[in-house]
């Protein structure tokens, strides 16, 4: 049976743990905050300009002379898989969520014979897939995903290595596997194909699904420029909803966390008072015992 010191320290311990969470969680709120709304504002940019390249992918699918990164290469066989994690923990199941779903991907592309590769943003993700596809993993991104505030300039850096990768015939396809951040308490593991656009399925723009634009000055000129743009906008949507849904999964975390402490002094300090009582007991008992046998 542990003592009163070793209780009363282990009390002493348990607050104090409480207190760090209890700040954490604050944090982690303040920074939710902010993160929420760089998010939520990045959204409609990215859904309108996905769906008109979609559109264009679509008008295009058959033609061979389109830009690559419109039609594609013409093949699946090989499969870059961008898997965008947190540079920390302490962040409950957010990161475990997304290298499932990564896992699950693999083996399913692994299944059909595809052969595939991995970029690892976020130091969490990396270090979970070394240990069973670091085979895989041909380039890992270090120092986004833990920085305070998440620039366009840097989904623009990792854009301009998917597109050299790309251009060098390393993949055939680009997809990347991220978390979309629906509340505080859901995020939502999801998959986003980033090459080749994926061709729309139909649109309420015109009757059979096919938007019509008119380019000025051209149509390669304009693409030349609008795709590689395009890359970087979905990898800074994806970036911007795994910000915010890392500080909502702290958050809730920490929120557990500083509840657990709370119960788990309530129950030691129950445990000290009733072990208090019982040596207090004890050496009545021993005393008048004592007297007693004089």
């Amino acid at each position: 049976m542990p003592s009163l010191k070793d209780l009363r320290n282990r009390i002493n311990a348990v607050k104090q743990t409480r207190k760090i969470t209890s700040a954490m969680k604050l944090v982690a709120a303040s920074k939710l905050r902010r993160a929420q709304e760089h998010a939520v504002a990045a959204r409609p940019y990215g859904e309108r300009l996905a769906a008109m390249l979609a559109n264009l992918a679509r008008a295009v699918k058959d033609t061979p002379e389109g830009p690559k990164l419109l039609v594609g290469t013409g093949r699946e066989d090989v499969h870059l898989l961008v898997v965008a994690t947190a540079d920390r923990g302490l962040c409950g199941s957010f990161n475990s969520s997304i290298v499932r779903g990564a896992r699950r991907r693999i083996r399913e592309l692994q299944e059909q014979g595809r052969t595939v590769k991995l970029v690892c943003i976020g130091r969490k993700g990396r270090d979970m897939l070394r240990r069973e596809y670091g085979d895989l993993i041909v380039e890992y991104v270090d120092g986004i995903a833990g920085k305070r505030r998440i620039e366009y300039a840097d989904a623009a850096a990792v854009a301009e290595r998917l597109v050299r990768r790309f251009e060098a015939g390393e993949f055939d396809v680009c997809s990347i596997v991220f978390n979309r951040f629906k509340s505080v308490l859901v995020q939502q593991t999801t998959e986003r194909q980033l090459i080749p656009v994926p061709a729309a399925e139909g649109t309420e723009e015109s009757g059979d699904g096919r938007a019509i634009y008119e380019f000025e000055p051209d149509e390669r000129t304009i693409l030349e420029d609008l795709l590689p743009r395009n890359l970087a906008v979905q990898i800074y949507s994806a970036l911007l909803e795994n910000a915010a849904g890392e500080q909502g999964a702290r958050m809730t975390a920490m929120d557990n966390a500083t509840r657990n402490a709370g119960e788990m002094i309530d129950k030691l300090t129950l445990y000290y008072n009733r072990t208090r009582q019982a040596m207090i007991t004890k050496e009545l008992m021993e005393i008048i015992s004592g007297a007693e046998a004089l």
